[in-house]
């Protein structure tokens, strides 16, 4: 497989003028600029990959969603004040959900290491919630 050649490599690549060529913003051995958001996007997937390799059977089945906020009206059943996830059961052909909101977490995070903590321990205990199981039995390290 041939990979397309770089568009700033070719002639035909000019800047907002047209006179000069254009470069690519980053460089090409510079990282881009991660937002905050992007970065939580990361740390789930890493946390989803992780619960996937130890329990492939539970993970598969459930559908995963990061939103910003909880909806603003909550249901008469939810008795928590600051929800961080909701877990979603399957019904009538729709896969079982676990949905994780970002700015909550994010808010009550210090720290990036925290902030990775906090996902995996949301993620182990919507998972055994949906299961009928202990988080313990999912992953030891839950709460630790």
């Amino acid at each position: 497989m041939t990979q397309a050649p770089l568009p700033w490599l070719e002639g035909t690549y000019r800047d907002l003028h047209g006179r000069g060529t254009r470069r690519p913003t980053f460089g090409t051995r510079l990282p881009r600029a991660r937002t905050r958001a992007g970065i939580f996007d990361a740390l789930v997937a890493a946390q989803i990959r992780r619960l996937n390799m130890a329990w492939p059977q539970l993970v598969q089945p459930v559908q995963f969603a990061v939103e910003d906020v909880p909806a603003s009206d909550p249901l008469p059943w939810d008795n928590e004040p600051c929800a961080l996830s909701h877990a979603f059961a399957a019904q009538h052909a729709i896969a079982a959900r676990i949905v994780l909101y970002r700015l909550p977490m994010q808010s009550k995070a210090h720290s990036h290491l925290e902030l990775q903590f906090m996902i995996r321990d949301e993620l182990t205990l919507r998972l055994a919630e949906l299961y009928g199981r202990h988080p313990e039995d999912i992953d030891p390290s839950w709460g630790l």
